[in-house]
């Protein structure tokens, strides 16, 4: 009844990106869940990463129903040899985790639990270890794991999931993964039947990227109640196509806000869902330039430095991007040549001395010094981002 995954069929079998995460150091000690959302490269990395591994593929019908019918069954199928297992897409069969308790603590395997979302397996107060597995998340793909085969316009025009950003076809399969692939996902966490309500709802939430949101306004636009909008928030955060960055709120010469912001993981993806280009010279550009910094830092933060992430804006209006922990702001600005004008912001948050360093970030050729202030280019901060550079 086992069934290896290493035949799933990928738009270029013949390209693998490695990965940061490195799954066999993960699962050297203790069992681990692994989130991302769909097409994150969950099923490349185990096959690459855990070859030969006794697998479960919850997405099989035949593996699904077995294993739902009789869930021991996977206990009478595990052999002494078998020191690490994977079950893909665990959400689907929750049961299966109080066979997973039983055998890590008689048997001492150790699990790779991979999934879309852990929403089912809270909300189903289901047992979820006992802290005896950690947690880890894969993101789309990121400027350390392509190395010279990153492109920022083909970023920002594809996004950054693998099948996508490698596709021959781009627009087709964004239009695929934001259509009925979406909606689908949202019916299947069994937490709304009303696909059209959904659907006006994503297209307004894919408007409001990057910014704080008004839930009475998205409700209005969508013409859905405003506790069905806090709920849709929910399901978006926790199937992650969702992240809420919170407000850094130490300033004190000038007072701070304390509402969220909001971001898709992806900037294909919101593109796709707005239903526009991002060209270069247009604020779209901007907002996409930032959505994908975004991506990049949060990927660091859980692969690497742990650090949380955050931004500030002061109710007067000045506001930077991002904080790394409470030590480094970034400003990013989509433009070739920055003025004085442009740093306002990252001046004036400067101006509290609570950050070790205040950079600017944009698509300058290179690096600078204007009134103080540190000016990078967008690769350069990368290179530095992943070299640790930024780690406190």
């Amino acid at each position: 009844m086992t069934k290896m995954t290493t035949n799933k069929k990928t738009p270029h079998p013949s390209v693998y990106i490695e990965r940061t995460l490195d799954l066999s150091s993960l699962l050297r000690k203790k069992s681990h869940f692994l989130f991302g959302p769909r097409q994150t490269g969950k099923t490349s990395l185990i096959h690459h990463s855990l070859k030969g591994v006794k697998s479960y593929d919850l997405l099989d019908t035949s593996v699904y129903l077995a294993l739902s019918q009789n869930p021991s069954r996977i206990s009478q199928e595990i052999e002494p040899r078998d020191k690490i297992v994977v079950i893909d897409e665990i959400q689907r069969l929750p049961v299966l985790l109080n066979e997973v308790h039983r055998l890590t603590e008689e048997r001492g395997i150790r699990f790779l639990l991979t999934g879309s979302s852990a929403r089912k397996l809270r909300r189903g107060g289901v047992n979820l270890l006992g802290g005896r597995a950690r947690t880890k998340y894969l993101h789309p793909l990121t400027y350390q794991e392509l190395g010279n085969q990153f492109d920022l316009f083909r970023a920002i025009e594809r996004g950054l999931l693998p099948s996508i950003y490698l596709s021959d076809d781009p627009r087709a399969d964004l239009q695929a993964y934001t259509g009925s692939y979406l909606q689908q996902e949202i019916v299947a966490e069994g937490t709304t039947r009303n696909i059209p309500a959904f659907s006006r709802f994503l297209k307004v939430a894919a408007l409001c990227n990057g910014t704080i949101v008004n839930f009475t306004n998205i409700s209005n636009d969508a013409q859905v109640p405003r506790t069905t909008v806090y709920e849709y928030f929910e399901i978006l955060k926790d199937t992650l196509l969702l992240y809420e960055l919170p407000a850094w709120r130490k300033s004190r010469k000038r007072k701070p806000l304390a509402s969220s912001k909001y971001y898709f993981f992806d900037v294909g993806v919101v593109a796709a869902i707005q239903g526009r280009d991002f060209r270069p010279g247009t604020s779209e550009f901007g907002e996409a330039l930032e959505t994908y910094l975004m991506h990049e830092l949060i990927s660091y933060s859980d692969y690497i430095s742990g650090e949380p992430l955050s931004y500030w804006r002061s109710t007067s209006g000045f506001e930077v991007d991002f904080i790394l922990g409470d030590h480094t702001a970034v400003e990013v600005k989509a433009k070739e040549n920055l003025s004085a004008r442009d740093l306002r912001s990252l001046r004036a948050l400067a101006e509290e001395r609570k950050l070790k360093r205040c950079l600017s970030v944009s698509l300058e050729p290179r690096r600078r010094t204007l009134e103080g202030l540190t000016l990078l280019p967008l690769r350069e901060f990368l290179e530095a981002l992943w070299s640790g550079e930024y780690s406190s």
